[in-house]
């Protein structure tokens, strides 16, 4: 696992007493890119599990978190770095209300918001404006950040500043286009204005083959049609959702939802 390899590189470096120390400037750009690219994929595979029977593997992401504190003190003039922290610490105070007592996923919209850590909301928003008061503006982490501060500090999904949204999505699109991050945006147009436009984004999305074997896509998609009123195609959406899904708990999720639309 992935854990396992962490701990084994622990006890390598320990036994090599290898120095942990900062590469020379002109050779940090380059291998810091490199550095957030890892934790970020060890933070993600935390906040939601690919495979397996857990939603979360807080191990991880908790693991991500340390280190991506312990990066912000050795670089203290990098936005980035700041914008990751801050992405890592937003997202990670959800951690208490995602899951039920047997460890089901719980839907942004049913969490309990009271259960979120406010302590790592307060530590999240301070990096985040950390980054942005280096002045040289939020690239793809900073922006990530901006938009879990979006959801952090609002009361109720209703009340979710989903137009601000939207334009983060744009503006992440711009630095740092991806397909997920096309399918976001078309999640936050369809909570601003509106299913019908959101799902013209997905069929585009869609036409390119780029999330082909995804659960992602038809999830978003069913979730769309049912907003439309289209159940049927709706549920044929879901269930396919949940075939291609790895994740035994978001599965669930899936099949509960498409087998209420009967």
């Amino acid at each position: 696992t992935v854990q396992a390899r962490i701990t084994r590189a622990k006890k390598t470096i320990a036994a090599a007493r290898v120095p942990f120390e900062l590469p020379p400037p002109e050779e940090r750009p380059g291998r810091l890119g490199a550095v957030l690219s890892v934790l970020y994929v060890v933070f993600t595979e935390g906040s939601t599990a690919t495979a397996g029977d857990h939603l979360l593997r807080p191990d991880l992401a908790y693991e991500a978190v340390r280190l991506a504190r312990v990066l912000a003190a050795l670089l203290p003039g990098e936005p980035e770095v700041h914008g990751q922290l801050a992405l890592f610490e937003l997202t990670a105070a959800r951690f208490p209300a995602r899951t039920g007592p047997d460890g089901e996923a719980v839907l942004l919209e049913d969490q309990d918001r009271r259960r979120w850590d406010r302590s790592a909301i307060r530590r999240g928003l301070a990096a985040l404006g950390r980054a942005a008061a280096l002045g040289r503006g939020l690239g793809p982490y900073g922006l990530q950040a901006s938009i879990a501060a979006c959801h952090a500090t609002a009361p109720s999904v209703p009340e979710t500043d989903w137009d601000r949204i939207v334009l983060l999505y744009e503006a992440l699109g711009r630095v740092a286009p991806s397909p997920v991050v096309d399918l976001n945006r078309a999640v936050a147009v369809a909570m601003a204005g509106g299913p019908r436009e959101a799902l013209s984004i997905v069929d585009d999305l869609a036409a390119t083959g780029r999330l082909s074997g995804s659960h992602l896509l038809p999830g978003v998609r069913g979730e769309l049609l049912l907003r439309l009123d289209r159940t049927a195609e709706a549920r044929a959406e879901l269930e396919l959702a949940a075939r291609l899904c790895r994740n035994s708990r978001e599965r669930s999720v899936l099949l509960r939802k498409a087998a209420a639309l009967g």
